[in-house]
Formats: C-alpha cells, structure tokens, sequence
C-alpha cells in the first residue's frame, strides 16, 4: 500500500553521525521541527557493492539538497558500529570515508517493517509445525521525500541490484517545489526553468499544442 499523501511513521530510531556520535532520529520530526525537507535512502547492507556507490552520489550531491532545504538520511539495518566501521574505511577500499549525513541504524526493523520494505516473509513449516522467516530480512533500495509537514511526496523501491539515479530527486524536490510555492503543477520532464502548467483542462491543451 503506498504511503505518498501519508504522514511518515512517527517512530525514532538509533543513527550514528559521520562523528561517530550515537543518535536518536525521527525523521518525521527532524522534517517538521526544523521546517525541512527530507530524502531518506534505504540500502540493503553496509560493506556491499553497490550500496557504497548510491551513498557517495548523495554525498556528492549533498549541497544541491542542501540548497533546497532538504536533508539526506540514509538508512539499512545495520548497527551503529557497522555503520562507523563503514563510515572509516577508505573509498578506494569499498567504504564510505566521506560521507558526512547520518545514517539509521534500524536494528529492530520498527520502522522499516512500518514501511513495508522487507526482503522477508513469514511462512508455516509444516515439520516445525510453526512460522518461519524467509528472505534476508533487509530492506529493498527504498526512497522517501518528505515534506516539511512530515508528509510523504514520493516513494520508491528498487530491487537490490539496481541503483537509483540521485539527480531524479532533486528534480522531484524542485517541481513539488514549484507546486508549493507557484501553485501550478508539473509535466512530464518537467525540470527547474520550464514552463509548468496551471491545474485546469485549457492549461494542459495549451501546453500539449506548444510542445
């Protein structure tokens, strides 16, 4: 069930700073309380393959979201220690050294069992005559934008081997943007600079006809 139009889960979870500080997070309150948008990531494992490449683009792109008034979490099941362990290992040696955004430590998959994102499912056996937990029990490459209301704008959820493209959320920030603050609403490829269009039938004929 998607969540877009929902407010995200008000639920806190351990994080660890780049620092390696121990953290206590709520993403729906670091949103509301300090009037910020949010992109929270999830990834599937630390120490992994392509895991480390989609935490170095959103590192690379993190003042492009820091212009737009928007925060990056990101986010796995991994302990905090696993995470400072990733955060101090060298780039060129598949780690995370750089990286300066905090990262969830849902250990006890509260919210991410919230969010529905589990590689896991429960199944009777019949020689145990009980439920047991198939799959790996960690999360798909989950995407949430969140308003600064706490309220989801967008979501998304990638297979494990499939990377996300960064640059598409900053343009998705830029057009709810555009909607907030001009009232009008985006087209297909819309992207900072082109003409959006006012939510009514004439608006979108006139815009088809000149594009």
């Amino acid at each position: 069930m998607s969540l877009v139009g929902k407010k995200f889960p008000n639920i806190t979870v351990d994080a660890i700073s780049f620092m390696g500080d121990n953290l206590r997070l709520n993403v729906f309150e670091e949103a509301t309380k300090n009037n910020k948008k949010v992109v929270l990531f999830w990834y599937p494992k630390d120490f992994t393959f392509v895991c480390p490449t989609e935490l170095h683009a959103f590192q690379a792109a993190l003042q492009e979201f820091e212009k737009r008034n928007t925060m990056v979490i990101g986010a796995s099941c991994d302990t905090n220690e696993v995470h400072f362990a990733w955060l101090n290992t060298p780039k060129n040696q598949g780690g995370i050294e750089g990286v300066t955004y905090p990262i969830l430590a849902d250990t006890t998959r509260n919210l991410s069992a919230a969010l529905d994102i589990l590689d896991a499912e429960w199944v009777y056996d019949e020689e145990l005559n009980d439920e047991i937990l198939e799959g790996s029990n960690v999360t798909f490459r989950a995407t949430y934008l969140i308003d600064e209301e706490g309220k989801i704008f967008h979501e998304s959820v990638n297979d494990m081997p499939l990377g996300r493209n960064v640059n598409e959320y900053l343009r998705l920030i830029d057009a709810y943007t555009h909607v907030q603050t001009k009232g009008e609403v985006c087209p297909a490829n819309w992207e900072e600079g082109k003409d959006a269009m006012s939510p009514d039938r004439n608006s979108t004929a006139s815009y088809l006809s000149s594009h």
